[in-house]
């Protein structure tokens, strides 16, 4: 699924972990050879191809780390809630119909979703960090992005790309919304906050003032 992982640092030897969407083997080999245990996972928004391995994540830690948290933004809850009825649906959804190479895919990786500790909302702060959460919806109703000022670093999720925006083209996307989460919360921070998306290259607000036509790549998650 090509999603990117972030493992960001907290303190000396702890980290957050956006976004364990698959792999968590080498998720866990990668905090192991920088010496990092992660406090909390935090998603950018609910499809699984940014979920799918945190269960298995927070297995690998139990020991080390029992209480690791998982958070997220409640609108996005209907896509790991156990109680809904459609939630298999839901997350097959988002990938192609009648395919079956996105068939093994999704069996890849709905397995086993994560339980969701607590849900963050539009100007909370992540406690023992500056990263600030910025409500986007539009590529889902609980998109989130993470900004912190001091490392003038932003995690779009699948919010804002390289050259291009989120699709609006799934259940519960709307790109008028997706639109306006961009312009009115994204574009205005500084102009050399670094992007770091949930698929493709890095970039900066500058540049994507510059150069981004605001349109879909229907290649991206």
């Amino acid at each position: 699924m090509y999603t990117n992982t972030y493992i960001v640092s907290i303190a000396k030897k702890e980290c957050i972990v956006i976004d364990p969407g698959a792999d968590p083997g080498f998720i866990k080999a990668s905090l192991d050879k920088i010496n990092m245990t992660p406090k909390a996972i935090i998603f950018t928004h609910g499809h699984i191809d940014h979920t799918s391995g945190a269960k298995a994540l927070q297995r690998a830690y139990k020991e080390k780390e029992p209480n690791l948290l998982v958070w997220m933004h409640e609108a996005d809850f209907p896509f790991l809630d156990p109680d809904n009825s459609q939630r298999d649906q839901l997350n097959r959804l988002f990938l192609p119909g009648d395919n079956p190479e996105a068939d093994r895919v999704f069996e890849d990786l709905y397995q086993d979703l994560p339980h969701i500790d607590s849900f963050l909302s539009h100007g909370d702060i992540i406690p023992e960090t500056d990263l600030q959460v910025i409500h986007t919806p539009g590529h889902t109703p609980g998109s989130i992005c993470l900004y912190s000022e001091e490392r003038s670093a932003l995690f779009t999720g699948d919010t804002l790309f390289f050259d291009a925006i989120g699709r609006s083209d799934f259940p519960g996307a709307d790109e008028q919304v997706l639109m306006e989460s961009i312009q009115t919360k994204l574009l205005v921070l500084p102009h050399e906050t670094r992007i770091f998306p949930g698929h493709g290259p890095f970039s900066t607000i500058e540049r994507e003032l510059r150069d981004n036509q605001m349109k879909t790549d229907h290649g991206m998650l």
